[in-house]
């Protein structure tokens, strides 16, 4: 096999972020449930015989040490191999939302190159290496929805029924560094547990954004970007719920769990405003590229 094309590379949202601690050496422990969705960014790899490592833009351009090349420079030096590869990428996620296109990107990089080059790494390897990437990577590698503690290492995978989400992600951004340096961000959130979670996501009218938790990075988020306040508006309007995902711009609400959305995404939404209606996955659509 000498190429795949084609491959997906899917948001998560974080149905709810809470801080519970911070570690001695900086990270903050966190507590979140990832769940993934049916908004992509599209890879196509070819592997090279040569060892080199390219990266071709097809859509918005990116840095130009991306997460990706990153991912497979890394892979390269721990696996050895001869080979290298050229990674085209058709970005079609919004940069600075918390939806994890980078993290996504660069494990779908992880687990084709992983196949390319012949390797046949299992999951949990795979996985040591996406942790020193960034803390969402491991998540997308594993490739099913989790309950995810600790800085993003421990996951539990946990099953969610189908539902329609509704995204709005707003002009305007912020750096995840200040809303971590915000006097408003609360650092100690009584830690949850998982089945209190799902009970409550089994319950809830959409558990995209039902009665459990909330995002704590969010206050901090919206005293910087008034654009996140302007979008929740939206959707509590249009859903009555809403929440912040990650430490980007971009809000949701579930709508629904039938054939079709509740309700259609608002039409009033201001300049440079990106929406989507989404669904959840049950599983990434490349899970089955490493065992374990």
């Amino acid at each position: 096999m000498k190429a795949l094309y084609d491959l997906p590379a899917p948001a998560k949202l974080n149905l709810f972020l809470h801080v519970i601690g911070r570690r001695d050496d900086g990270y903050h422990l966190l507590q979140s449930a990832l769940v993934l969705i049916d908004w992509c960014d599209t890879l196509h790899i070819e592997r090279r015989a040569d060892g080199q490592l390219a990266r071709h833009d097809l859509g918005d351009a990116l840095p130009p040490d991306d997460l990706c090349l990153r991912a497979a420079a890394l892979l390269q030096r721990e696996s050895g191999t001869p080979f290298g590869a050229d990674i085209s990428i058709d970005k079609r996620l919004p940069s600075g939302a918390g939806m994890g296109g980078g993290s996504s990107d660069a494990a779908t990089t992880l687990l084709a190159l992983d196949r390319l080059w012949g390797l046949g790494w299992p999951r949990a390897r795979l996985q040591a290496l996406a942790l020193r990437l960034g803390a969402d990577v491991p998540f997308f590698v594993g490739g099913e929805n989790a309950f995810v503690e600790g800085i993003g290492e421990r996951l539990t995978p946990i099953a969610l029924p189908r539902q329609w989400l509704a995204v709005v992600k707003p002009a305007a951004g912020v750096a995840t560094r200040e809303i971590f340096a915000s006097p408003l961000l609360r650092r100690d959130t009584e830690a949850a547990i998982i089945s209190g979670f799902l009970a409550d996501a089994s319950t809830a009218r959409g558990f995209g954004a039902g009665s459990f938790g909330r995002n704590d990075l969010q206050p901090a988020a919206m005293s910087r970007c008034g654009g996140i306040g302007e979008a929740a508006r939206w959707l509590e309007a249009r859903f009555g719920h809403s929440r912040m995902t990650g430490s980007g711009s971009a809000v949701f609400a579930g709508a629904g769990t039938g054939a079709k959305p509740t309700f259609p995404l608002p039409d009033d939404l201001a300049p440079g405003t990106v929406s989507r209606m989404c669904r959840s996955l049950e599983r990434h659509p490349l899970r089955d590229f490493a065992e374990g």
